[in-house]
This record gives C-alpha cells, structure tokens and sequence, in this order.
C-alpha cells in the first residue's frame, strides 16, 4: 500500500489522536448529507474516504443502501462505529480497493486538505459511475459569537497553527486554492452547530494535531488557554452555542 504525500504525517497524527476524535468531535449537520443524496441519481453506493471513525459514514447511511468507509489509520478504522450498512477498512485514498464504476457519490469529510489530490481525483474518477458526484467538505476555527471567547480562541489557533502538518492552508483558505477536478457544482453553504459546555470545547482543541504538537515541544498550551475562557464562560457546565462554517466543494464526474 502506498503512503507517499501529504496523506502520511496527517494520519500519523490522527492515529495518535484516533480514540480523542471519536469522543470530541462535533457531527455534521443532516441538511449537508439530504443535499449529496439529492445530486445523485443512483444510491446504492457512497465511498466515504478518510472515514476518521465514519462519523460522516453513517450519515451516508441514511441515503444510501451500502457506503464503503475506508481510512489509511487502522486506529481509526478499529474505532469506526459499528452500522449494519457501513463497511470499513484499511486503505489509501489512492487505492480504495474498489472496482470501477461502482460508486454513486464520494465524500472526504475534513480531510481533504491532506491528500495527494491528482491521485485521489484520479482513483475517484476511476471507482465512480458516470454522473457521479465527489464532495469535499470541511470547517476550520469554530466561533462562539462572543468577542472575549472568540479572541481568545483565535489567538491559541495563532500560537500552533505552524505546528500543524502541512496542507491546512487549503483549508484556512477554505479550500478555495485546494486543486480540484473540473464539473464544479454550486454548492450551498452551511454551518455545523454543538451545544457545548466548557469542558466539551477544550476536548474540541486538544483534538487539533497542531496542539498536541505544540505541546510535545514546548508544553501544554491548553491550560491557559483554559484559563482565559473560563473568565467569559461563567458557569464551567453551562452550554453555550459553538459555530463552524464548512467549507464545501463538489464535482460531477
């Protein structure tokens, strides 16, 4: 199996971090997966690559009648969560291991950014039935809607934004500068919601690869960024509202 590209040092991290992204990660909202389905004709099989747990997996489970979960981390793939219609395994987003013309729609979920996109288009092309749909999506800093929070939440981003591995700028750029294949679709925007408590928003950050790298090196940033929220959250328990606008493109093969 090949692992060159920018794929490799992304999954690295997310190995590490597999059992911390399946318990703190926010989910997608369904308005996102009911717009896919309705793109495509057939479905009867969505390939869902760098499938992280397959949170994005078993929502595609809802429209169509198998999805194919596939991620290059096997920690990731040990934790993908159990769904009658859902297939995990391990593999490449170069190599699924699936045969041509198979596949109704192909999704990354906020992973994309990572890739080795000529590869990746050209697998996608190659597994996809003629009218078939590729979707990439993802979100970047979530906001708060609160100045104090905000701020704060920007400025640690600032602090080990370097530390993350290489290809987050496409997604800062939300994905605008990322290459992609020609047949762009128009696509909708929208925003991914959590109603978290204080504790919830700093699993959140100590899932960003760039923060446990940060902290390998310099130490743990995490407790005063703890510090400087919780003197604007009030209430550690209680919930406030946490925002992430998804950065959403889509092609038709």
């Amino acid at each position: 199996m090949r692992t060159a590209g920018l794929y490799t040092p992304a999954m690295n991290e997310f190995s590490r971090l597999a059992g911390a992204y399946a318990a703190a990660r926010p989910t997608y909202p369904p308005e996102l997966f009911a717009y896919l389905a309705a793109l495509t004709g057939n479905h009867e099989l969505a390939w869902d690559c760098a499938t992280g747990n397959g949170q994005a997996a078993i929502a595609l489970a809802a429209h169509y009648r198998r999805v194919a979960a596939t991620d290059l981390s096997r920690e990731q793939v040990a934790r993908g969560r159990p769904h009658p219609q859902v297939s995990y395994w391990v593999a490449s987003a170069e190599g699924s291991g699936l045969r041509d013309g198979c596949v109704d729609l192909v999704t990354v979920a906020t992973g994309a950014h990572y890739l080795d996109h000529a590869r990746f288009y050209a697998e996608s092309r190659r597994v996809l039935k003629p009218g078939g749909v590729l979707a990439v999506w993802g979100y970047h800093l979530c906001r708060l809607d609160h100045r104090e929070i905000d701020a704060a939440l920007e400025s640690f981003y600032a602090l080990v934004e370097p530390w993350f591995p290489p290809g987050l700028h496409y997604l800062t750029a939300r994905y605008r500068t990322m290459p992609f294949p020609e047949g762009e679709v128009e696509a909708p925007a929208f925003t991914m919601r959590a109603d978290w408590d204080l504790g919830s928003l700093l699993r959140f950050i100590a899932t960003w690869s760039g923060a446990r790298r940060y902290a390998d090196a310099h130490g743990d940033p995490l407790p005063a960024l703890a510090e400087r929220i919780a003197a604007h959250w009030g209430d550690a328990g209680a919930r406030r509202p946490v925002f992430w606008d998804l950065a959403l493109r889509v092609a038709r093969f």
